[in-house]
């Protein structure tokens, strides 16, 4: 009975671990991981981040499931702050979770005009600040301009060009709608962000947090744990995202 009397006990520890495990993933923060180079710099394929979901409030997004239970398109809001970088579900394919720095709040312009993001009719600062060099999948090397980006209110970040005449470089005025944001990659040149059709004005809605931490970072060759202690980036392990 003894015997009996542990298992039963074992298994209601698992089930209220999973049951904490499942809030603090619905409510506080969710891990993710980035699959692409739109944001380097700030963030590297293989890095690992947790995602702030108090940061906006919650919309069905927040929930496992998308269940749509809520009784608005969301909750507990606040807004985003400009130079944000969040995550949200791709507008044309609510299935995907993006993730870009917020540029453009409700009632701005935007425009980019030789690789310089316009905002409000004024060019934001940009400054460089030396080359960013990175190695891809197939062994070669990748070189870019690295630059530090200012908004009017002094907030900074980090951003890369490999030129200012690439597709996206030059573009129409974006108006940003009521309850929209406008997004847009670290890695200007290798982003597809709110600049292109499919991805648009991010809708409040789509928002699932801020992107705050990068707990673990490994590179694309490292997935065998035994090469763990190379392929892990140390310096970027439990470090702020900015």
């Amino acid at each position: 009975m003894r015997g009996s009397g542990g298992f039963f006990e074992l298994v209601k520890t698992v089930f209220y671990a999973i049951l904490i495990a499942l809030a603090v993933r619905s409510f506080a923060y969710e891990p993710f991981n980035i699959p692409s180079g739109s944001m380097k710099p700030t963030l590297l394929v293989g890095d690992y981040v947790f995602v702030s979901k108090l940061s906006y409030g919650y919309s069905r997004y927040s929930l496992p499931f998308s269940l749509p239970i809520l009784p608005s398109d969301r909750i507990f809001f606040t807004e985003p702050e400009r130079g944000d970088v969040a995550v949200f579900r791709k507008p044309s394919d609510p299935t995907m979770d993006y993730i870009k720095r917020i540029v453009g709040l409700p009632g701005d312009s935007i425009q980019v005009v030789d690789g310089i993001l316009h905002l409000n009719g004024e060019a934001v600062s940009r400054e460089p600040i030396g080359e960013f060099v990175d190695t891809t999948p197939f062994g070669g090397v990748e070189r870019a301009q690295m630059y530090q980006e200012t908004f009017a209110d002094g907030t900074t970040h980090v951003m890369i060009e490999e030129g200012d005449n690439r597709q996206l470089d030059n573009t129409r005025v974006y108006t940003v709608p009521k309850g929209h944001y406008f997004g847009m990659g670290d890695n200007r040149d290798r982003s597809s962000d709110s600049r292109v059709r499919e991805v648009g004005f991010i809708p409040r809605e789509n928002l699932i947090g801020r992107a705050e931490i990068r707990f673990f970072s490994i590179d694309g060759k490292g997935w065998q744990i035994w090469t763990w202690p190379w392929a892990v980036r140390w310096n970027r392990l439990f470090s702020d995202i900015k």
